[in-house]
């Protein structure tokens, strides 16, 4: 191999370690989810001068452990949320305009049954609802034949057809990676396990803030006009800072995921459950099928990684086996499970899941807070954040409706389709950049099999030695929960796959042997603790 020569776009910690202190930044962003990931991608977009800071890893919140769906929000409408309804139509429509590589169409059957609500009329006027904001038709009704042939194997009880329609899926983790590196693009600087200790006020108003280093410990000094708090389900921590009133009500949301031929659809199913009317799905994602959510209240410590519950699990595979009841889903069959805190805006609703999905952008003292929202509308929420911030930072914020994501260069023709989508959807502009560039550094010895995928994913070999080199990996969990999803695609999280995984990363990561076996330790305890289940489950 020849010798190594980094990309002028690439996420090098440290050169953006040495960067925090060189300026007074117009914005420094808190947060490395979709909402900060955004709020610096349209601040840059601007010209401001911003970083962005994450006190773990990227998208290590809820942004890597959603539903994965970039949705409207239809069951909005049935709280007579029409706004955020709207908006979320409208930004799902945008962003698979803009990305169709990496946020797909996913079509959604609802099974109607006798004497269970919502009936087929009441249900049909919403996505007639739904249609309109979007512009098109997509929905249809399905008798009972058709819906059975559309979903082989769905049977609940006196089943007697189905509304389809569309909405639309996506790689959360990569999502927050390409507004992040179109962020980058635009000049912003982004640090990650980089955390805030202290707000800097002077009269009353921020002028920067204190961040550790958490690799190092050391202390820095950020001069800013403005801090922007994108920290989702912590945001309540930051504002206490300047006396703010806690307004979030952190909800968690768990999922399972069993591997394709154990559960196979090719819709998304989605349902109402019959112990508490929530609604339930279960969707083909990256080569497995995802089953969500719940939507609990989060009383658990926040610096510690979500966890499932094994009341969670049983309410999930209870739920399945309803709709599939020939699938016999059990424990046995799961890949792995995942959890996720919501940043909700409290309105004091006893129910959970009643709470409303809007945003609140706070200004206070010169910080201001961004809570609340939906991956779909982290554009629109972003905007509402700079141009509270703009008086601040001294300069204009002007809306703008410019695409978030740069014109895709001609891919290499030699790579197969499925090869090119899949690289464009996960690298962008640079998908092209980056491959070859790793191609032309790697050993013969593992170049043949880069491309092709890793058995009982869609993941590409390549995806690996990308990250390494090009995505400011500190750990192996970045590497392998969010940078790929192995960890929660494969059975064990990957385990059985690390050898070779080292073996082709090691040349791309500067790791020796002590530190190889110390990150195998973390993650093979990390993955037993919150991807696997519970022990009593």
């Amino acid at each position: 191999m020849g010798g190594v020569t980094h990309l002028p776009t690439v996420f090098s910690r440290a050169d953006s370690l040495a960067k925090v202190e060189s300026q007074v930044w117009d914005v420094v962003v808190i947060g490395g989810g979709i909402s900060g990931a955004g709020v610096a991608q349209q601040a840059a977009r601007q010209g401001w001068s911003v970083l962005l800071i994450e006190q773990q890893d990227f998208a290590w919140g809820t942004s890597s452990r959603s539903s994965k769906l970039v949705h409207g929000g239809l069951r909005y409408l049935k709280e007579g949320d029409i706004k955020t309804t709207l908006h979320s139509v409208r930004e799902r429509e945008r962003l698979m305009r803009e990305a169709p590589e990496l946020i797909e169409p996913q079509s959604f059957l609802f099974a109607l049954c006798k004497s269970r609500k919502p009936g087929r009329w009441l249900f049909q006027l919403g996505l007639i609802i739904y249609d309109l904001m979007a512009g098109q038709r997509s929905h249809f009704y399905a008798d009972l034949a058709t819906t059975q042939k559309l979903a082989p194997g769905l049977a609940p009880a006196n089943m007697q057809g189905s509304m389809v329609f569309n909405d639309a899926k996506t790689d959360d983790a990569r999502l927050v990676w390409r507004v992040l590196a179109q962020a980058q693009q635009d000049g912003a600087v982004a640090l990650n396990y980089a955390s805030a200790t202290n707000l800097q006020l002077e009269n009353g108003l921020v002028t920067g803030i204190q961040i550790t280093d958490n690799t190092t410990g050391k202390l820095l000094n950020v001069r800013a006009k403005t801090v922007v708090n994108a920290t989702g389900a912590w945001a309540d921590r930051l504002r206490g800072s300047v006396k703010g009133k806690p307004m979030l009500r952190p909800l968690r949301g768990s999922h399972l995921v069993v591997p394709i031929h154990r559960l196979p659809v090719e819709h998304s199913i989605s349902f109402m459950h019959l112990q508490d009317g929530r609604p339930v799905f279960l969707y083909p994602w990256e080569g497995a099928t995802l089953i969500g959510t719940t939507d609990l209240d989060h009383t658990h410590n926040l610096d510690q990684e979500a966890s499932i519950t094994p009341a969670e699990v049983r309410y999930l595979i209870d739920a399945v086996n309803e709709q599939f009841p020939a699938a016999h889903i059990t424990t046995a069959d799961l890949c792995a499970c995942y959890a996720g805190v919501r940043p909700v805006v409290d309105d004091g609703r006893a129910q959970a899941s009643k709470a409303p999905r809007e945003h609140v952008v706070l200004d206070e003292s010169g910080l201001i807070t961004i809570a609340g929202g939906k991956l779909t509308t982290f554009r629109l929420m972003a905007q509402d954040a700079l141009a509270l911030a703009a008086k601040h930072v001294g300069k204009p914020f002007t809306r703008s409706d410019t695409a978030i994501f740069s014109p895709m260069p001609a891919p290499n023709p030699d790579w197969g389709q499925e090869v090119q989508h899949r690289l464009a959807g996960r690298y962008g502009h640079k998908a092209t950049q980056v491959c070859e560039y790793i191609l032309k550094q790697t050993d013969a010895l593992y170049k043949a099999d880069l491309l092709k995928t890793i058995p009982g994913t869609q993941t590409l070999w390549i995806e690996l030695p990308i990250a390494c080199q090009f995505e400011a990996i500190v750990h192996l969990d970045d590497l392998l929960l969010r940078r790929t999803r192995l960890g929660i695609l494969l059975p064990r999280g990957g385990l059985d796959h690390l050898a070779h995984i080292k073996a082709i990363c090691s040349y791309f990561l500067p790791w020796d042997e002590t530190q190889w076996n110390a990150e195998i330790e973390r993650y093979r305890s990390l993955i037993a603790r919150h991807y696997q289940l519970p022990a009593s489950a």
